[in-house]
């Protein structure tokens, strides 16, 4: 779920996004106002997609904090194959429904749980989205949770969006920055799990 720091617009918290590219390319995700909820922007998502060109079709992914379900849908709809959502809301995982079916991507599977607690050991996901509510500082359980439960492995792909305000979450020492940029009050970092890779780019 994407909330926000407290300096977004309120007409940006709620109300619909696009889908940028894609075989759902255009296609409008509408949903309810939910307190604080703040989708990833156009330009995050572009940026954050064009990293992950090479990596996503046939990707199993997992969104924990699904909010709008701007990043899994977008994943879904480049060929990712397999998407678990996971939301608290009973508003948000309904309009996740309805815009699921909308979309006609039956690959994306929508929890209505807490992602740090319901989300249990199995295969390790090929990429990770964490962007939790950013008042409620969650990055750090996030991460536990995803190395407690085996959630990634080596070559795992971890996006992190970040308030940059409170500074760029802390992470293991074996995932290394494949990518990094920022967007006015929002950081957002792309690692790679388990090895350094040689051809990493730091994009500021």
């Amino acid at each position: 779920m994407k909330r926000s720091a407290g300096s977004r617009p309120r007409a940006r918290d709620s109300g619909k996004v696009r889908i940028i590219a894609g075989r759902c390319r255009g296609r409008i995700l509408r949903f309810n106002a939910v307190e604080g909820l703040r989708p990833s922007g156009d330009r995050v998502r572009e940026t954050l997609f064009n990293w992950l060109q090479p990596f996503v079709v046939g990707a199993r992914c997992l969104d924990m904090f699904a909010g709008s379900g701007a990043l899994g849908f977008e994943a879904a709809s480049r060929g990712a194959a397999r998407v678990d959502m996971y939301e608290q809301s009973a508003v948000a995982t309904s309009d996740l429904s309805r815009n699921r079916d909308l979309l006609g991507v039956d690959e994306v599977n929508i929890h209505r749980e807490n992602a740090l607690h319901a989300c249990r050991p199995q295969a390790a996901y090929d990429i990770v989205f964490v962007d939790p509510p950013f008042e409620e500082q969650l990055h750090s359980a996030a991460i536990d949770t995803l190395e407690r439960n085996r959630l990634v492995a080596n070559d795992s792909l971890v996006y992190l969006e970040w308030p940059r305000v409170d500074g760029q979450p802390s992470v293991p020492a074996h995932w290394h920055v494949r990518r990094e940029q920022a967007a006015g009050d929002v950081g957002f970092t792309l690692y790679t799990v388990g090895r350094a890779a040689g051809n990493n780019i730091a994009s500021h």
